[in-house]
This record gives structure tokens, C-alpha cells and sequence, in this order.
């Protein structure tokens, strides 16, 4: 037998306590998946939640499908925003995650017709599982590429081992630099480093800050777990020129934000503030990977060596004709990848 619920209030979520224990540290690998990134996400962002969960009443595993309330009527999208590196169902420990997830998939058709979600990573199987689940409750389901994910396996070398693998022009460049910049790094919150972070990004190439509260609320809490990297880059003068926003945990370090003055590139400080955050992630905290989050963007190769695709699922329900015409269309698309890929 198999419950079924849904909790748009996430602070009743959290009196819960085994689906609080599954969805907090250090149960979670990432702070993606983690109720506190939820939470962040419907207090800053405007986003009105509705984690799906599905717990077997017999051996107790249970499976959370983060969800939020989309545009149109009857429509979810992932519980997430454009700071979210990947999104994905939560499932305790257990064989029974595909049974879960069927059973939520075929309970949701009567309280949605579209689910889109968007990036799904799939090295462990999350968005092959999740298609599976759908497609088996009888949805259609389109399972397309939609982002890369930049990494760098660190395979137990020093940092020193790893720079000197990394391209020629990237450690000239650190080399003609050296002692242009300096560097300082915190792991506590500190509220003058942030405030320059975020002079440095509105000063930067970088668009509007989508949700500076947000983002300043999850620094905070980070750095009160012990997980926030962040690094501010000087000129000769003292004034903040680059800056740069990681957290550590579970063997993995996440660069989340990074932003540099336009008018000091002359200087690289970005170069020489990632270095000194690669050093400190490699041979203090001894990650065994470092997540460059999503985009293709060129200067992520330099310092990355592996990139993993992130997908989008598209699920609908056959028997609305409304959507028809983007099943047909998503059908096309389908047939014409497995085309030209032979």
C-alpha cells in the first residue's frame, strides 16, 4: 500500500520529521534537493511549492518529486530557478524508487495534465528513472537535452598536480599575474565581503542579479553549516575587483557565482581568485569533485575536463486535446534526434 500527498507549505514539511531527515544535511549530497533550498526559493523568488511524496507504508521508503505551480492551468515545473545546477525526485535508501515514483506520476494526472522539468541530471539515472515512472503511469513523456554540466574529477591529485595539467595560456596567464592581485577567502558570512560581491557583479558583464535575496540568504546559511567558499580578488590598491561564491560538501565543491569589474580584466583577477579556491578546495578540503553548474561557456574548459548533459522532461497527458499539438510537434523532434543520430 502506497500513501500519497502534497504539501504546498513547506514549513509543515519540516515539522515532519523523517521527511525533513531526507530532505536535510547531511542526508543530501547537494543543496539543490535540500528542503532549506526550497524554502529559500518560495520566500525570495516568488515560487509557490508542491513537493509530491509518496511513501510505501509497508517498508517506509519514500520517494519527493519538488514541485511548483507553473504558468498555465494544471501545470508544474520543477521546484527551482535559474541558480539551481540540477533538479530531481528525493528517494530514501531502498529498490522500490521506480514503484514510488509510478504511483506519484499516475496520482498527479488527476491534479495535472503538463510536468516540465528542467535540468534533470542522468549519471546516476535520475531522468532515465523519471521518464520510466511517467511513461508507465501513462503519460507522454519527451526526454530532450537542454544544458551541459561542466566537472572536474580530482582522482586524489594536489593542487599543484592539477595545475599543471591545465592548458598553457590559462597558467602563463597566473604566472605574469602573480602579485598584481590579491586574494582573500572566507568561510563565514561576512557582511562587508558580500556587500562588495555585489558592487563587483552589478559592475560586471554579468546580467541583473535575479534574486540578490536569495542569494544572500543562502550564503548565510551556508557559511553557518560550515560549507561557504568565497573568495574576493584586490588591486594594488585594496578595491574589490573580482569575486567569487562556492560551498563544499559531500566530496563536491560548487561554484555558484562568479563576477569580475570589467574594467580590471587587464588583471585577470578572476583567473587568479579561481585559482587560489581550486587550491583551497583540492588540498584543504579535499573534494573529490568540483560542479561548474550549468552553461557551455568556453572559459569553464580550462579549468574543467568532463562535461555531463542536462535534460529536459517534457511529460503530458495524452487525452487533453489541448496539447495535442505539442505532443505532435515533440514527436517530430524526437524522431528527427533519433534520425540524425543514425
Amino acid at each position: 500500500m502506497k500513501s500519497i500527498a502534497y504539501h504546498a507549505d513547506l514549513a509543515q514539511v519540516q515539522a515532519e520529521a523523517g521527511l525533513a531527515a531526507l530532505l536535510d544535511a547531511p542526508a543530501c549530497s547537494n543543496p539543490f534537493n535540500r528542503l532549506a533550498w526550497w524554502r529559500a526559493l518560495a520566500g525570495e523568488c516568488g515560487i509557490t511549492p508542491m513537493l509530491a511524496v509518496c511513501r510505501d507504508d509497508e517498508t517506509g521508503q519514500t520517494a519527493v518529486l519538488p514541485l511548483a505551480r507553473g504558468k498555465g492551468p494544471r501545470q508544474f515545473d520543477a521546484l527551482a530557478n535559474w541558480y539551481s545546477f540540477r533538479v530531481g525526485p528525493v528517494i530514501s535508501a531502498g529498490p522500490g524508487g521506480l514503484s514510488l515514483l509510478t504511483a506519484l506520476a499516475r496520482n498527479l494526472a488527476l491534479r495535472a495534465r503538463r510536468v516540465t522539468l528542467s535540468p534533470v541530471s542522468d549519471e546516476t539515472g535520475e531522468a532515465s528513472l523519471l521518464a520510466r515512472a511517467f511513461r508507465a503511469a501513462g503519460w507522454f513523456v519527451d526526454m530532450s537535452p537542454c544544458d551541459k554540466n561542466h566537472i572536474l574529477p580530482v582522482r586524489a591529485r594536489s593542487y599543484a598536480e592539477y595545475l599543471a595539467s591545465r592548458p598553457g595560456p590559462l597558467r602563463t596567464t597566473l604566472k605574469r599575474k602573480a602579485g598584481k592581485v590579491t586574494v582573500e577567502l572566507f568561510s563565514h558570512f561576512d557582511e562587508a565581503a558580500w556587500a562588495e560581491y555585489e558592487a563587483i557583479y552589478a559592475s560586471s558583464w554579468k546580467p541583473a542579479e535575479g534574486s540578490p535575496a536569495f542569494l544572500r540568504r543562502f550564503a548565510r546559511e551556508e557559511a553557518e553549516a560550515g560549507r561557504l567558499r568565497m573568495g574576493i580578488a584586490r588591486n594594488k590598491d585594496g578595491a574589490a575587483i573580482a569575486a567569487q561564491v562556492w560551498t563544499v560538501e559531500g566530496g563536491t565543491a560548487f561554484i555558484h557565482k562568479l563576477a569580475h569589474v570589467e574594467e580590471a580584466r587587464a588583471l585577470s583577477p578572476g583567473t587568479t581568485l579561481s585559482a587560489a579556491l581550486f587550491e583551497q578546495v583540492i588540498d584543504r578540503d579535499h573534494v573529490s569533485l568540483v560542479d561548474f553548474g550549468t552553461g557551455d561557456d568556453p572559459y569553464k574548459r580550462d579549468w574543467m575536463e568532463e562535461c555531463r548533459p542536462r535534460y529536459r522532461l517534457d511529460m503530458m497527458r495524452p487525452g487533453v486535446a489541448l496539447l495535442w499539438p505539442q505532443i505532435l510537434r515533440a514527436s517530430a523532434k524526437r524522431l528527427a534526434r533519433a534520425v540524425s543520430h543514425g
